[in-house]
């Protein structure tokens, strides 16, 4: 069946990343949306790089702190309860800022699920 009850923190963390990293797409059975849960302590990057994407569209659900994003725009903030987009080819790096009062946690929504992201240099 195509019905799933997922709790994230059930899944295993993907190792050499900057901050928890847990893939939920896998899990669901997901072809076409990258999902994943975040969690990043204060200093910490979500991405491995600033970056962009040729065609993937993402959102960024905030569910406990604040969510830093840098672009060529300025930085940008999302608190618990708000959403995050970006569309392509626009660059971003979402950070849990080092002044922080404590962590954040996101879900990520990439679609398509495609490997399409380039490295970023301002």
């Amino acid at each position: 069946m195509g019905y799933h009850v997922i709790d994230p923190d059930d899944l295993e963390t993907e190792p050499d990343r900057p901050c928890e990293l847990r893939r939920v797409s896998p899990v669901a059975g997901f072809d076409n949306m990258a999902v994943n849960r975040f969690h990043a302590a204060p200093g910490e990057e979500i991405p491995l790089a600033y970056h962009y994407h040729d065609d993937q569209e993402e959102l960024f659900v905030v569910l406990s702190g604040t969510l830093s994003v840098e672009t060529p725009e300025g930085t940008y903030e999302a608190e618990a309860g708000e959403l995050f987009t970006v569309t392509p080819p626009n660059p971003q790096r979402g950070y849990c800022a080092e002044d922080a009062d404590g962590p954040v946690t996101v879900i990520a929504v990439g679609a398509p699920a495609v490997d399409d992201v380039h490295p970023y240099e301002p």
